[in-house]
């Protein structure tokens, strides 16, 4: 009698793992890569991306995030998410122009009028719609899903730079852009190109003088320990992007796509503002541990020489960044 109720426990108990046996496959957890600390304005957006998809999903789908350039640099990553070796990676617009250069139009300079129509142009549906297209057109294994922020970039060196003559014949370390490569030259600096995750030790040792990047990102990675003084050019936005690998996507349903791109829209409509005010933040409390943060700059020199090379560059990289540009222009 006892085997027979064994028997039965056993039974019922394996028709319990064959009906559950599904339910538990459903839940599955993707990697989540970026080159900042977790503290950071790409570290706010992977926790908001990663909540909602939790939440929309009920706990099937969730993230596993990567800080810090753990699984490689920026262009690194970007190769992995088109492979499938990473789901998730959000990088910088300005880096996403290796494998798609028209993004270059993102770091066009002067074009984002402060922090308020920086998030705006962000969260934009036009905007946001004409950079899926524009990615899609060229790039292979990955799409993108929304659009972020750092906020805007400002120069820091060993030394002031107050206008457009006190940069001449500096090493500034700019991102790999075909924009960077034509207007910092144009300003009469020398460009250096390296992975971000080497600009403390090249301004350390005088590889470069100076580099650029926005408050939050300068005092996270200490670099004020090896360049002291910032001089707020906000001569650039500090754009980013996410992706999804075609990969992942492809395994997805409907509606489990519906969840991913439901929590990307989400994190779109938080994440820029709250990355302009981790800026403020950071920028008082760099004030506050003794930098010297150098407002006033005279930004004429640079504009007057950047804004007939403008679209000139845009209309070299291809025709989405000429439609981007402009719709980046129409919105007041």
């Amino acid at each position: 009698m006892h085997g027979f109720k064994c028997t039965l426990v056993s039974a019922a108990l394996l028709g319990f793992a064959i009906v559950a046996a599904p339910a538990a496959a459903q839940k599955r957890e993707f990697s989540f890569a970026y080159d900042q600390p977790r503290t950071s304005a790409y570290g706010f957006g992977a926790d908001t991306f990663g909540k909602r998809l939790s939440e929309l999903s009920k706990g099937a789908l969730t993230t596993n995030q990567y800080p810090g350039a753990q699984l490689g640099t920026e262009a690194q990553t970007l190769q992995k998410v088109q492979t499938g070796d990473i789901d998730f990676v959000l990088v910088s617009t300005a880096n996403s122009s290796t494998i798609q250069p028209e993004s270059g139009v993102f770091s066009l300079h002067f074009i984002f009028r402060g922090p308020e129509h920086a998030v705006k142009v962000l969260t934009n549906p036009e905007v946001i719609s004409a950079m899926r297209e524009m990615y899609a057109a060229k790039v292979k294994g990955a799409h993108m899903l929304t659009l972020g922020s750092q906020g805007l970039r400002n120069l820091y060196c060993k030394k002031e730079i107050k206008n457009m003559a006190e940069l001449r014949n500096v090493k500034v370390r700019v991102q790999a852009t075909a924009t960077e490569d034509a207007l910092f030259p144009a300003y009469g600096a020398q460009v250096v190109h390296m992975p971000f995750g080497e600009v403390y030790t090249s301004l350390q040792t005088g590889v470069v003088e100076c580099a650029e990047n926005g408050y939050t990102v300068y005092m996270l990675n200490k670099h004020y320990e090896v360049a002291p003084i910032m001089s707020v050019t906000e001569h650039e936005a500090n754009n980013s992007v996410l992706f999804v690998s075609d990969k992942l996507w492809s395994t997805l349903s409907a509606e489990q796509k519906k969840w991913v791109q439901q929590a990307a829209d989400d994190m779109n409509k938080v994440q820029p503002a709250k990355a302009f005010e981790m800026e403020k933040e950071s920028r008082a409390r760099l004030q506050k541990m003794g930098v010297k943060i150098v407002d006033g700059v005279d930004k004429s020199g640079f504009e007057k020489t950047s804004a007939p090379i403008l679209d000139k560059i845009a209309k070299e990289l291809g025709p989405n960044a000429v439609k981007i540009l402009g719709l980046v222009r129409k919105i007041k």
